[in-house]
């Protein structure tokens, strides 16, 4: 087989994510080995356009990142797109205490991840090293996980304020694959202000329902 590029460099990033045709007939093995994948992903160029496909230990995913092709392409179709847990949902007790440990914080905002031990299938809180905290700053740190634990949900508050996501949160999770959560007006009696996302591939993808069980639509 041919190189991609003549540019070992240009090469190996060419590599790290793979480009595939679907054949108009059958199946194809390389689509077919990233989809079972642990962990994988590549790009795949169908008639109805180019789809993402990300697999992770948590995650299987595919979705479209651009329409149908208008020049004539003697491929398949990509079929329907897919966004999956493959952990399950995450126990809606763990977003209570996320809440009360916001909620604890205040003034000031705070952090906090969901992290899913892949051996058991069990979650867990973690609750960050803080290196500065106010009402509308916060620096953390992320946490250093081994390879059968992974980090789900990167979630922070906005303490009083409104959910939105801001210019550094779009920096910090354009390389991520993670579910991303802001909680704002955390001192309102009818409930706090949520803004959620999926980041993956670099696009930030609307949630098609919440992550935590007990929660029947997106948050």
């Amino acid at each position: 087989m041919n190189a991609l590029a003549d540019d070992p460099t240009a090469e190996a990033i060419l590599s790290a994510m793979p480009c595939y045709p679907v054949p108009p007939n059958g199946r194809s093995p390389a689509l077919d080995a990233v989809r079972a994948a642990r962990i994988g992903h590549c790009l795949a160029v169908g008639r109805d356009g180019v789809m993402l496909i990300v697999r992770r230990p948590w995650l299987a995913l595919d979705v479209p990142v651009t329409a149908a092709i208008p020049a004539y392409l003697p491929y398949g179709s990509n079929g329907g797109g897919r966004a999956e847990l493959r952990c399950g949902l995450i126990p809606q007790p763990l977003f209570d205490q996320i809440l009360d440990h916001f909620r604890a914080a205040l003034p000031n905002e705070a952090a906090a991840f969901v992290i899913w031990e892949e051996a058991d299938r069990t979650f867990s809180l973690h609750f960050p090293e803080i290196d500065e905290a106010t009402p509308s700053r916060l620096i953390y740190r992320p946490p250093v996980l081994p390879a059968n634990r992974h980090m789900i949900c990167d979630i922070h508050s906005h303490a009083k304020g409104p959910a939105f996501f801001s210019a550094t949160d779009n920096a910090d999770d354009a390389h991520a694959t993670k579910i991303s959560l802001v909680v704002g007006r955390l001192d309102h009696s009818d409930g706090p202000a949520i803004a959620s996302r999926l980041c993956a591939g670099g696009m930030f993808l609307p949630l098609p329902r919440s992550p935590f069980s007990g929660y029947e639509n997106a948050l």
